[in-house]
């Protein structure tokens, strides 16, 4: 089922890379963005994750970060260790979650974005960012979904390629938002 603005996640539960178990309830009373990512080396990914981390402080204390990834949980703590992120990362080895919200998959989407944002994938592999292993699917394309305080969805944002997301300005606007 595509998620839509109003609906709402009443059921999210999956292990974190701190050993944790991560249930959607833990967002109680915060506003939030959940994001499904391809797999744990994907540069794209990494690069994102990098670029929310260095400016997260910006979207205050009343906001929450969910990274979801198609990756067995081992593969996964290896692969976003040196991000020391300051925000819930995932792992949804068995496509649970993807399936059940409609996140696609698509190896013209993963060519589209390959090449119009291959400035990124450069600027990626500069920052060290090269994926030496491939345990996911590299077809997957991104979802950001923005949830309100309430638990309601205010936006959902399906990518267009591997690489598309909600731009950070808007997720900083929705973050501090009254």
């Amino acid at each position: 089922m595509k998620l839509k603005p109003g609906h709402t996640i009443d059921e999210l539960t999956l292990p974190s890379i701190d050993g944790s178990q991560f249930d959607i309830k833990t967002l109680n009373k915060k506003r939030a963005l959940v994001t499904f990512y391809r797999f744990a080396s994907c540069p794209f990914c990494n690069l994102r994750i990098y670029e929310i981390v260095k400016r997260y402080d910006e979207l205050g204390s009343e906001f929450e970060m969910v990274a979801i990834f198609d990756s067995p949980l081992d593969n996964l703590k290896k692969q976003t260790k040196r991000h020391r992120a300051p925000f819930w990362i995932l792992a949804d080895e068995n496509y649970h979650y993807f399936n059940k919200f409609s996140v696609e998959k698509s190896f013209l989407k993963f060519i589209k974005g390959t090449i119009i944002r291959f400035h990124r994938l450069i600027l990626a592999s500069f920052k060290g960012y090269i994926p030496f292993t491939f345990k996911g699917s590299i077809s997957t394309i991104p979802v950001d979904i923005l949830i309100e305080k309430d638990g309601k969805i205010s936006e959902v944002y399906y990518g267009r390629d591997t690489s598309d997301h909600l731009p950070f300005e808007k997720i900083k606007s929705f973050s501090n938002y009254e």
